[in-house]
């Protein structure tokens, strides 16, 4: 009896893909409405869940996780979900691996993940092509977990280091994991390749002793500066607390953590972004290139901020993830 690639997924998740490394365990369902919307594109059915047991530093009143539906459109999701406690990736995959993955993390301003437009988006569109896309669902530092500010980036490092000790599990090289952040998310995206190996978490089984740094990365539209003038106050307060001095601001802005060691990095900002500002862009490239790290850039007069995909139609913004996968190719293809 031939057996369809859907058939494979559900039977796959509903014998518990490994969460743990090496341990099958039952996955957490992905963040979502319990009924599709007309027209609206299928959710993701695989996870795979970042930490056996509860998270490390589970507030004496665990969050409860709420998803919250934005869109007027019947035809289109706009959902953002709250009070995550079992982090996980939403799991993308190709019907023919090219043996690249993409850890995706969205936006929000660490208040809230959003689902759809910086998330299951880019799994369907970089899926179509060949990517394998792990859509990250991380913790919010201001709801009560322990060392807030390093919260969302011990998710990231687990998540990195999942994908790549189940690489074989879904036809990636180790070697081609990618990240890509946006907003909020692309300042997680930014802090993974410029602190892939602050120790933010105890290990807890053998995927740990993997690098959590990616091959390349490419936060779009980032949160960069947590101080002033450029800083958005929002996802600054919501990381590090209103009351973060200077010192905690310079630990955690990733333009100040730049290595030659951080990976090349892939940026796009629109000149008129009214929330989060462009030179927040423009400065995480002046410490790129200082260092002799290699950075494209992409600065679009319109779009705004949280454009994504389907918000930057019609504009010339909506060509960056053409760009992205030509960029992609030619760096894996000159290494």
């Amino acid at each position: 009896m031939k057996t369809n690639r859907r058939e494979l997924i559900l039977g796959a998740v509903s014998a518990g893909l490994a969460g743990q490394a090496g341990h099958a365990i039952a996955q957490t369902p992905p963040p979502g409405s319990p009924a599709t919307r007309d027209g609206a594109a299928p959710d993701p059915l695989e996870t795979i869940d970042l930490w056996p047991g509860e998270a490390p530093g589970l507030p004496a009143t665990p969050p409860t996780e709420t998803v919250a539906e934005r869109s007027t459109d019947p035809g289109m999701h706009d959902r953002a979900v709250t009070g995550i406690r079992r982090p996980r990736m939403a799991v993308f995959r190709p019907e023919t691996p090219n043996g690249t993955a993409v850890l995706v993390t969205p936006g929000g301003g660490y208040q809230r993940v959003v689902v759809d437009k910086e998330g299951y988006e880019l799994g369907r569109w970089l899926s179509a092509r060949g990517y394998t896309v792990f859509v990250l669902f991380y913790r919010l530092p201001g709801e009560g977990w322990a060392n807030r500010q390093d919260v969302p980036l011990a998710d990231a490092q687990r998540a990195m280091r999942l994908v790549r000790y189940r690489a074989a599990d879904f036809g990636i090289d180790p070697e081609r994991v990618l990240a890509m952040g946006f907003s909020a998310g692309g300042h997680l995206c930014a802090d993974l390749a410029t602190r892939a190996d602050a120790p933010v978490y105890a290990a807890v089984d053998d995927a740990d002793a993997l690098s959590a740094r990616p091959r390349l990365a490419a936060p779009i539209y980032p949160v960069i500066a947590l101080s002033a003038p450029l800083a958005h106050t929002g996802s600054r307060n919501n990381l590090l607390g209103e009351d973060a001095g200077p010192g905690m601001e310079a630990a955690h802005s990733p333009d100040r953590n730049v290595t030659a060691s951080t990976p090349p990095c892939f940026l796009v900002h629109a000149e008129d972004d009214g929330a989060v500002v462009v030179g927040n862009s423009l400065r995480l490239r002046a410490a790129l290139v200082e260092h002799g790290v290699p950075v494209e850039t992409h600065l679009f007069t319109h779009g705004g901020h949280g454009f994504g995909i389907s918000r930057a139609a019609g504009k010339p913004a909506a060509h960056w993830p053409e760009l992205y996968v030509r960029w992609v190719e030619s760096m894996l293809a000159a290494s």
